[in-house]
């Protein structure tokens, strides 16, 4: 199909994708291609309300519909859920919609929103493979394979829209912000480097002791971030064994987006602030354990991970798997200044 053609047949696109920080990340990453194949085209985001500013300013992006599913549920409120889902059975026929998240509520999100074709991935590409009897169409891939590699077939098998290995590793940065935030936490004469100590539950989670003493090793200005009361107090713990490390208050997604941009380095674990690194072209550790790592990020020149000799089930999660702990701090510290030095013979050339 030429280009010609597919503008006509999708000049208004919405993906579907809700949650959470870092599959959000994974996924944008298509846009870009997208609107370079078809760049006439109308394209929509519908996402949780609470991850909304991971997405504002992308200038690829032209509306983005929040969702209140996961509050609706927090509150056991079906008037809530009723009024959501309402809301996007007024939306504006789309030609297409496209659901990148791949679960059930993702996939009845997409059924309601009005278009002439909904696209997914085949059932036994999901995990929830019952997401797939809402499609109207579907592609297959491994639901082991990588998930940016998925994310990206899905878009190509849907809009005919090519988008290479090589394409992704010559992104162009896609997180946009409008934070003034002052980053008084940066030096000129180190590198910065930002630490990331909290996940999404406990296995993904490298020791702040171990966080402490891999900043106690390193000659450079580093940063710690944090997004809960729980990760403020591992923050603290390992600014207590290295004094010298910064502590900064809790910020905002758009205000995190600006940080992390800043960066020279970001370190953590299997996490979104340190998938926004790769999304920003920062330079980036991810540390791994009972996650897979073959799956979860996606290796460049910068963008490094190091992972403990776990094997891991990615259809399911073993979330007693805390090998992430066995990862030694010289390793990473060995990959860090690698890294470093890898930078500045960059910036000299």
């Amino acid at each position: 199909m030429n280009d010609t053609l597919s503008n006509l047949k999708y000049s208004r696109i919405a993906i579907v994708k809700l949650s959470a920080l870092g599959d959000i990340v994974h996924a944008m990453v298509v846009v870009q291609f997208i609107k370079r194949h078809l760049p006439n085209s109308t394209i929509d985001w519908v996402v949780e309300e609470g991850f909304k500013d991971v997405l504002i300013s992308n200038p690829d992006i032209n509306k983005i519909h929040t969702v209140s599913i996961k509050r609706a549920k927090l509150d056991k409120s079906f008037k809530l859920l009723l009024q959501t889902l309402k809301k996007l059975k007024k939306l504006k026929k789309y030609d297409i919609v496209i659901d990148m998240q791949g679960l059930i509520k993702s996939a009845v999100v997409a059924k309601i929103i009005p278009s002439d074709k909904t696209f997914g991935f085949d059932k036994a590409a999901l995990r929830e493979g019952f997401a797939a009897f809402f499609y109207s169409d579907t592609c297959y891939i491994k639901y082991s394979e990588n998930v940016i590699k998925r994310n990206a077939f899905l878009i190509s098998s849907a809009l005919a829209v090519p988008i290479s290995h090589d394409n992704i590793l010559n992104k162009q940065p896609f997180l946009h912000f409008n934070s003034k935030i002052k980053p008084y936490f940066l030096q000129n004469g180190k590198a910065n480097i930002a630490f990331v100590p909290g996940a999404s539950f406990a296995s993904k989670i490298y020791p702040v002791e171990k966080f402490g003493q891999l900043a106690q090793a390193l000659d450079a200005n580093i940063t710690l971030l944090w997004g809960n009361e729980k990760e403020r107090l591992m923050a603290e713990k390992i600014q207590n064994i290295a004094p010298k490390v910064a502590l900064i208050d809790k910020v905002s997604l758009d205000e995190l987006k600006t940080i992390i941009g800043q960066m020279d380095m970001v370190i953590g674990g299997d996490t979104g602030p340190v998938h926004m690194a790769w999304a920003l072209n920062i330079p980036s550790i991810t540390l791994f354990g009972s996650t897979p790592s073959y799956r979860n990020t996606y290796l460049t020149n910068i963008n490094h991970v190091i992972a403990s000799n776990s094997s891991v089930n990615p259809n399911k999660i073993d979330k007693n798997d805390f090998s992430i702990q066995d990862i030694k701090v010289s390793e990473i510290v060995l990959k860090t200044k690698e890294l470093l030095i890898q930078l500045v013979q960059s910036n000299q050339e």
